[in-house]
């Protein structure tokens, strides 16, 4: 977390937080999500507007984590910016030694490899579990084909009670 956002919750402590107004999809875009996208449906079906401001994208990775109910936020200095998920809290995109590096830039490797419903892969690691980006199908087929891993069989609906997560802390925050 960035010194600046550390000292600004010193600061103010008490900023409420921020549901329903940002979005990561399945191809690790972030979207700001306005009064207007939220009013036409949860997400990923209403995106809202995708960010293109490369500090601000940097900003927000390098202050995104997770609370103790597995809520993704994007801590914006005193106020939590809870993120709505499309699939998982991460995605992968595969180096040429199958190592893993996550849309934040985060790096990690993998330690077990699932296979949904409907074909799409995820790979588990010591951070958490995420969607591998479509671009590296080809990456994941290698590393199956070379024994490196072997995919197993999963629900898509129970990723996020079996890795800890929640994909909207909107409705979340509603049901409580």
């Amino acid at each position: 977390m960035d010194d600046i956002v550390k000292q600004a919750l010193v600061k103010w402590p008490n900023v409420p937080d921020c549901y329903g107004w940002l979005g990561l999809d399945a191809r690790g875009r972030w979207y700001l999500r306005d009064d207007a996208a939220q009013a036409a449906g949860p997400f990923p079906h209403s995106k809202g507007s995708l960010l293109q401001h490369e500090k601000l994208i940097e900003f927000i990775q390098r202050n995104y984590e997770a609370d103790v109910e597995g809520q993704w936020f994007f801590q914006n200095g005193p106020q939590r910016v809870y993120v709505e998920l499309e699939y998982t809290p991460w995605v992968w995109r595969i180096e040429p030694d199958f190592s893993l590096v996550a849309h934040t830039g985060v790096k990690a490797a993998a330690l077990g490899c699932l296979e949904d419903e409907c074909g799409r892969v995820y790979l588990s690691s010591a951070i958490g579990v995420g969607l591998v980006h479509t671009l590296d199908m080809e990456a994941v087929a290698d590393a199956v084909v070379k024994g490196i891993w072997s995919p197993q069989a999963v629900r898509s609906a129970e990723l996020p009670r079996q890795f800890g997560y929640v994909l909207s802390p909107k409705a979340h925050s509603m049901s409580r």
